[in-house]
C-alpha cells in the first residue's frame, strides 16, 4: 500500500483563523485561538495521521509589518513556511482584500508549489458578498484553487482536507503515528497560560509576556506544573497579580481546568510573575524563548 507524507503550511494576515483551521483539521486545541491579533508567535506542527498517510499542518502567526525584534523573528516563522511546504494554504477572510505584506504576497502567486486559498468566515456574508470576494481572489491569486470555508462551522474543512491529500507526495511518515505536534509538553502549558492572559488583560499587557514553565513532573495521576509569567516593566507585575493576587488566581484557575482537559490527568499549578526588562528587543531573550531561528 502506497503512503503518503507532507508539509501543509498555513499562512495569511492575522486574525483570519488560521488556528481554528489547524485545530480543525488536527481536532485538538494546539493553536490558542483568541480575537486578538499575534496569538501565534511560533510555528506550531500539527499531526494528523492516518494508515496510509501523515499531513504535517504548520500553523504560521499573522502576516505583519515588524516593529520590533520579536515581531521580526515571527515573520521569519512565516518566511520558512515557504521553504518546506508541499502544499500552501492561503487564508482570507470574508472582506478582505489584501495582504499586509506584499512581498509575501509576491511569493504566493509566483508560488512553484500549490496553493490553496481558503475563503474563510463565510457564515458572515451573503450570497452576494461572497460571489465579489471569489471573483476577487480568482483574479488577484490565478495559481491558486478556491475554496470558501468556515472553520468555526467545519464547513467545508473536509473537502479541503480531501484535496490536501490528493496533493501531497508519495513518502513514509516524518514522525511517529501516534505524535500529534512536535512541541513538548512544556510548550503547550506556556501557550495555554498566555491565551488567558490575552483574553483577560488589556492593551500591551499579553504582548509584554513571556511563559516559562520551570517545572514539570509528571507522575501516575498528577502532573506538577511550576510557571514563571515574564513581563517587562515592574507596572506590569502589578497588573499581572492584581488586587489580592485574584487576577493571576482566575488565570490559573482557567489554565489548569484546560491542561487537565489536554493531558487527561489532575494538574496542580503554581505561577510567579518576574520582571524581565525589554526581553522583546533582546536578541539573547529572544533566542532563549526559541524564537530567533537564526
Amino acid at each position: 500500500m502506497s503512503h503518503k507524507a507532507g508539509f501543509v503550511n498555513i499562512i495569511g494576515n492575522p486574525n483570519v483563523g488560521k488556528s481554528t483551521l489547524m485545530n480543525a483539521f488536527v481536532g485538538e486545541r494546539l493553536s490558542i485561538i483568541t480575537s486578538k491579533a499575534q496569538t501565534t508567535r511560533h510555528r506550531i506542527l500539527g499531526i494528523v495521521n492516518g494508515e496510509d498517510f501523515q499531513v504535517l499542518f504548520s500553523d504560521t502567526p499573522g502576516i505583519i509589518k515588524p516593529a520590533y525584534e520579536l515581531q521580526n523573528s515571527m515573520m521569519d516563522f512565516v518566511k520558512s513556511a515557504f521553504e518546506d511546504a508541499d502544499v500552501l494554504v492561503y487564508m482570507v477572510e470574508v472582506g478582505e482584500k489584501e495582504l499586509k505584506d506584499e512581498a509575501f504576497f509576491n511569493k504566493i502567486i509566483h508560488s512553484k508549489i500549490p496553493v490553496l486559498l481558503l475563503l474563510n468566515k463565510i457564515d458572515k456574508s451573503n450570497q452576494e458578498q461572497l460571489e465579489e470576494q471569489v471573483n476577487l481572489w480568482k483574479e488577484k491569486v490565478p495559481n491558486a484553487e478556491l475554496y470558501p470555508i468556515s472553520a468555526l462551522e467545519n464547513f467545508n474543512v473536509k473537502e479541503v482536507f480531501d484535496r490536501i491529500l490528493e496533493l501531497l507526495p508519495e513518502s513514509p511518515a516524518y514522525y511517529p503515528k501516534d505524535a500529534l505536534t512536535d512541541k513538548p509538553e512544556r510548550f503547550f502549558v506556556n501557550e495555554t497560560i498566555r491565551e488567558k492572559i490575552l483574553l483577560h488583560y488589556d492593551k500591551e499587557i499579553p504582548y509584554a509576556v513571556e511563559i516559562e514553565t520551570e517545572e514539570f513532573k509528571e507522575d501516575d495521576d498528577i502532573i506538577r506544573i511550576k510557571a514563571l509569567i515574564m513581563v517587562e516593566r515592574e507596572t506590569q507585575k502589578g497588573i499581572i497579580i492584581g488586587h489580592k493576587g485574584s487576577a493571576i488566581k482566575r488565570v490559573g484557575i482557567e489554565a489548569r481546568q484546560d491542561l487537565e482537559k489536554f493531558f487527561g490527568k489532575q494538574i496542580h499549578i503554581e505561577m510567579f510573575v518576574k520582571v524581565n526588562k525589554d526581553w522583546r528587543s533582546n536578541a539573547y531573550q529572544l533566542r532563549r524563548f526559541g524564537y530567533n531561528q537564526k
